[in-house]
């Protein structure tokens, strides 16, 4: 996985990454269009199919809300690397299949508009411009699987089908 980096601060909260105003839809394009909106207004015009999220502290704080790992993933964007996540956040971002990655040294590090590149299995994050190489806890086997299936219903239904 090969990623351009937009960086973000600590507290990052659900509302920053969609706007409550956008919650009455359910279309993931529309999310996507407002993704980060108020933190960044013109994040969305800047940011490609296959950049990644860098941000501090406690990132996705906020509400329970699934829409916020939602609008990052129907973005189009690869992952998200912080610092720490809120755990509600994690969870819901597993559960849609959206990679993130608990790494505070890379976060710190890392610039906005630095390339990286991130192995999933060996828990490698290598900034392609610093030429620095950061480690991170790799997901367990079956959270691995969840992911490549694209979310926990997915994964759920691949195995079911096998059964």
């Amino acid at each position: 996985m090969k990623a351009k980096c937009w960086k973000f601060g600590d507290n990052i909260n659900t509302d920053e990454i969609i706007p409550a105003r956008y919650l009455n839809t359910i279309d993931t394009k529309e999310l996507a269009s407002h993704c980060m909106e108020d933190s960044d207004p013109n994040f969305m015009k800047k940011a490609k199919a296959g950049d990644a999220i860098v941000a501090g502290d406690n990132f996705g704080c906020g509400s329970s809300r699934e829409h916020a790992p939602i609008a990052i993933k129907a973005a189009g964007l690869s992952c998200v690397i912080a610092k720490s996540f809120a755990r509600i956040f994690f969870r819901n971002a597993i559960n849609i299949g959206l990679p993130i990655f608990e790494c505070p040294e890379a976060a710190e590090q890392i610039r906005e508009g630095d390339e990286i590149e991130i192995n999933l299995t060996t828990g490698e994050i290598l900034n392609l411009t610093l030429k620095k190489r950061f480690k991170f806890e790799p997901f367990p086997r079956e959270m691995q699987e969840i992911i490549q299936a694209g979310g926990l219903m997915n994964f759920v239904k691949k195995k079911m089908s096998v059964a």
